[in-house]
């Protein structure tokens, strides 16, 4: 007896052991942790990030077209000609030497040229502010995708709050019915109730235990998008609680929710000042504007100034003996080009009047969005209302149940029933508690004020 007890002793150290481990290797996150891993991690915003470093080395270029070039040449070239000698010969007694008819000459030379355009019919100052406004623009579209990724991770931690609170409802309900078909078998032992309660009890407990089933995988399932979304590795093992997120919600932040975004012009207004994707529209448009700019400089003469200095000879030891120093303007102007310039400001006055009507879209779109996270705000509002009474009233009804069938005046269908009703209204609870959350950050997401 002494001997199993110490073997049982050590089997359940072992398992505490086992335990304990594991719940150290398991790391929470929280909402702020999970949100700032996807802002390191997430490859929808590394992308975005990636966008604005072409865009500011495009700027960079536009500005280079202010500077003059200046570029360095150096080259060698061997002449070698090949053709037939003569013979020695005499002339007045003097003798002649004869040629071979080969021949070869080298020829070194080095230069230095600048170049710097002094006019181009305002192409430069164009080309300048399209880049400028374009980078802006991506700027604003890289933090446009910064909160969109914010937003989707605060909805699909929610989520998984969600679905942790559904599996402990089933968790729950699946002891009660457990709990509910102990009593009724041993009822039936001593001749209480009959095998037909055991069985349909017995029948209900296997259908609890197939809903907790289903809603731990939708849980796990749950679990891996978050992890994906955030960048980290699903094979890890992650808890995720928040105390700032609570599963309750007070009268008094609905009140203040409701009372803060009430007035709808007040915050089509905001979000017209502080959403990125409206503000990179409007710099689309500046950049479609400075593109007819540039279009148009092709109706305007350019002008240019260049300068050269040179070195050149047959050796290189005396490359330096002979200097070339020039410089001078260039003008140009072209009258007729086939009508190329008139194609290429039609397509840029073209693509302005289509930023400009994206301007109108943006806005429109905004506004509709807008309207729509307040409305399913204050669906969600009342959700909540409702669901708290019908929870109050289906505990009630439950609990009367219950009683009535443990005095025998009321059938397990009732009870069954009255279970059935007090797990759904637990469950609609749970689902308008997050549904509300999520409703008042996807007002936030819509206004666009938040910044990471």
């Amino acid at each position: 007896m002494r001997e199993h007890t110490t073997i049982g002793v050590l089997v359940l150290s072992t398992l505490m052991l086992q335990a304990a481990a594991m719940n150290a290797q398991t790391k929470n996150l929280t909402l702020d942790q999970s949100v700032q891993s996807a802002l390191e991690l997430n490859l929808q915003v590394a992308q975005a990030q990636n966008n604005v470093e072409s865009a500011q080395s495009r700027v960079l270029a536009a500005y280079g077209s202010y500077l003059p070039t200046l570029s360095a040449s150096a080259g060698w070239n061997r002449y070698q000609n090949d053709r037939p000698g003569t013979s020695p010969f005499y002339v007045g007694g003097q003798l002649i030497p004869g040629t071979s008819g080969f021949s070869v000459n080298n020829n070194f030379q080095t230069s230095l040229s600048l170049d710097y355009t002094i006019f181009d019919g305002f192409a430069r100052e164009g080309n300048f502010n399209r880049a400028t406004s374009n980078s802006v623009s991506t700027e604003h579209q890289s933090s446009r995708t910064r909160q969109s990724t914010v937003f989707q991770v605060e909805s699909t931690y929610l989520n998984v709050l969600r679905n942790e609170q559904l599996v402990k409802v089933d968790e729950e309900n699946l002891k009660r019915d457990r709990r509910q078909l102990e009593r009724i078998t041993e009822s039936n032992r001593v001749g209480a109730l009959s095998l037909a309660d055991v069985y349909r009890q017995q029948s209900q407990v296997a259908a609890d235990e197939l809903s907790l089933i289903t809603d731990q995988n939708n849980f796990d399932k749950a679990r891996a998008d978050l992890l994906a979304l955030i960048g980290l590795n699903v094979a890890e093992e992650y808890t995720f609680s928040d105390p700032t997120i609570s599963p309750e919600l007070s009268q008094a932040e609905l009140d203040s929710t409701l009372n803060k975004y009430r007035n709808f012009r007040d915050i089509s207004e905001r979000a017209m000042i502080a959403r990125p994707d409206y503000l990179g529209a409007q710099e689309a448009l500046h950049a479609a504007e400075s593109g007819v700019s540039v279009a148009r400089s092709g109706y305007f003469p350019s002008v240019s100034a260049s300068a050269n200095y040179g070195l050149s000879n047959t050796e290189l030891s005396t490359i330096s003996d002979n200097k070339s120093l020039s410089w001078g303007l260039n003008f140009r102007w072209t009258l007729f080009d086939g009508f190329s310039t008139n194609q290429s400001l039609q397509t840029a006055a073209v693509t302005r009047r289509n930023a400009e009507l994206s301007l109108v879209q943006a806005e429109r779109d905004i506004n509709v969005q807008l309207k729509k996270a307040l409305l399913d705000l204050e669906a969600a509002r009342k959700q909540y209302e409702v669901s708290q009474k019908g929870l109050t009233s289906a505990t009630e009804d439950r609990k009367i149940a219950e009683e009535r069938y443990n005095l025998g005046a009321g059938t397990l269908l009732d009870l069954l029933t009255a279970n059935a009703g007090l797990v759904q209204a637990e469950a609609n609870k749970v689902n308008a508690v997050y549904n509300y959350i999520i409703a008042k950050r996807n007002i936030e997401y819509a206004i666009g004020e938040r910044v990471y």
